[in-house]
């Protein structure tokens, strides 16, 4: 099993349809993209000498060859490692680290980091990029036959925030991809060739995730040319690829439903906009069902189980007549065709409906373990079930909401941000003498950073906090707000109690 097999299908059954778009123009139709698939797995093996099981790092923006390069590493059997091109190049250097990259293939945009980082990781042999004159001769080398897996071998490292500050890598194996794209049928949408699929939000993350469907039918996939989205440029690209779905954040959901141009506008040719990784406001979630009609699905899910725990479907959006439909949009869901969904208590026995627990799913798309990290996969995938950390509570119907989260992870304009390396980062200034990071609500973002600093000595400012942050972590992650205070709440062991800040912060919000 192996999920390059798709593109080599599709080259010949599919060879004159566009597989790969940028804008209105065609990149590569389906057998010019096999070809290139091809050539360049060969080259990763002939030329830079990788065998199966190396791995290989994406660090690009979104842009047609992204998946040229995905889809040569499986080809050749090899194991991708996409990384968010929006991190710091420090934790680009730990991820490559980590997982022992041999070969980073880079864009022209983040060539200048990760040449560098050649030198200074020592796994890291090579970097290619793409387009270029380098990625142009692995594309060339004749091609060799396709790579054969096993489903359970590596195909994605997928590195997600822990709550010790550094990433872990989920190991999601051929099987797992394979049953996500399977479970998308069953449960969000049916693919044809006719259909395309746009990646407005990061290959790295959810968008790669959504496209490997679309790939499997043989879709087109569109990368929008202005490297955004705004609703003129969806309209365009309504016109020119009809049936277009696209994964995104809730907040690029909401801003798409403002924009004027979108109001009133022919969205006959948009299929599906699935949204996830982070909550929708009810208020939000209206406006965009007034903007896109019944188009909108949700995925509840995990990197360690891609795409899918629960969902809730686009028949779920549309019954606005059931008498629970406002509590139920606010919520996550039903479980997904291919696992199975409980909510427990610390003792892992399930709970009755209603009570509030940890969300556990086990299933064939739960991933193999975190990269090299034997102890906390065991943690995490004790009694065979995936331990989300998530708390929520199940209804009669099998309904699942969450409540809370157990970890204190913070989800700002879609992207995942753990409070621990951010304090980590300000503890290195010497102006702090102990912080605390929390998530506040923000109507714009869902949330927005907040650090609590007890200073030492007189309070640093703000420009050099926001510097120290810049300087070693993304800037996505920086504080929003800084608030200074004599000293942080704590128990009896002198742990920081988050609760208090976070109540203190929502008093303020309900103040306002």
């Amino acid at each position: 099993m192996n999920l390059a097999t798709w593109v080599e299908r599709h080259g010949r059954h599919l060879r004159d349809r566009p597989a790969l778009a940028e804008g209105d123009r065609v990149h590569a139709t389906w057998a010019e993209l096999a070809a290139r698939v091809a050539g360049a797995a060969a080259g990763l093996r002939d030329q830079l000498g990788l065998a199966p099981g190396d791995r290989v790092a994406i660090v690009m923006r979104n842009r047609p060859e992204y998946l040229e390069v995905l889809y040569a590493v499986w080809h050749a059997g090899l194991v991708a490692v996409p990384v968010n091109a929006r991190l710091h190049r420090d934790e680009v250097a730990y991820i490559l680290g980590d997982s022992g990259t041999r070969v980073v293939v880079t864009d022209d945009e983040h060539a200048t980091d990760v040449d560098a980082l050649v030198a200074t990781v020592a796994s890291v042999e090579a970097s290619v990029h793409a387009p270029g004159p380098g990625w142009d001769r692995l594309t060339g080398t004749p091609p060799t036959g396709l790579v054969d897996r096993a489903p359970d071998d590596a195909a994605w490292l997928f590195y997600t925030s822990g709550t010790t500050g550094r990433p872990k890598g989920a190991t999601l194996t051929h099987r797992n991809l394979l049953m996500a794209s399977l479970s998308y049928f069953a449960d969000i949408d049916p693919v044809s060739a006719h259909d395309s699929v746009l990646h407005a939000a990061p290959l790295s993350h959810g968008s790669g995730l959504y496209g490997l469907p679309h790939v499997a039918r043989g879709a087109v996939s569109v990368f929008p040319a202005s490297g955004a989205l705004d609703g003129a440029e969806l309209l365009a690209l309504l016109e020119r690829w009809p049936g277009l779905s696209f994964f995104a954040a809730p907040i690029m959901v909401r801003r798409l439903a403002a924009d004027p141009a979108l109001q009133g506008a022919d969205l006959s040719g948009l299929k599906t906009i699935i949204y996830g990784g982070a909550p929708m406001y009810l208020a939000d979630l209206e406006a965009a069902l007034d903007t896109f009609g019944p188009r909108l699905a949700q995925i509840y899910g995990q990197g360690e189980t891609p795409m899918t725990i629960t969902g809730l479907s686009k028949a779920d959006h549309a019954d606005r007549d059931h008498p629970r439909w406002r509590e139920r949009v606010q919520g996550v869901g039903f479980p997904r065709t291919d696992v199975e969904v409980r909510v427990v208590d610390e003792d892992d026995r399930e709970v009755p409906a209603g009570e509030v627990g940890e969300v556990v799913v086990r299933g064939d798309v739960v991933m193999a373990g975190y990269w090299q990290q034997p102890e906390a996969t065991a943690q995490t995938l004790r009694g065979g079930w995936l331990h989300t950390g998530d708390l929520g509570s199940v209804d009669d119907d099998g309904f699942l909401t969450l409540r809370d989260r157990s970890k204190d992870l913070i989800i700002s304009g879609g992207m995942n941000i753990y409070p621990r390396e951010v304090e980590e980062v300000l503890l290195r200034h010497p102006g702090v003498q102990a912080v605390a990071v929390v998530g506040r609500e923000d109507p714009e973002w869902g949330e927005a950073v907040v650090a609590f600093v007890v200073p030492a000595g007189d309070p640093p400012s703000v420009e050099d906090l926001d510097t120290t942050c810049t300087d070693h972590i993304a800037r996505f992650k920086r504080p929003k707000d800084y608030r200074f205070v004599d000293a942080l709440p704590t128990n009896n062991y002198g742990k920081v109690l988050k609760r208090e800040l976070r109540e203190r912060l929502a008093q303020e919000t309900g103040a306002r």
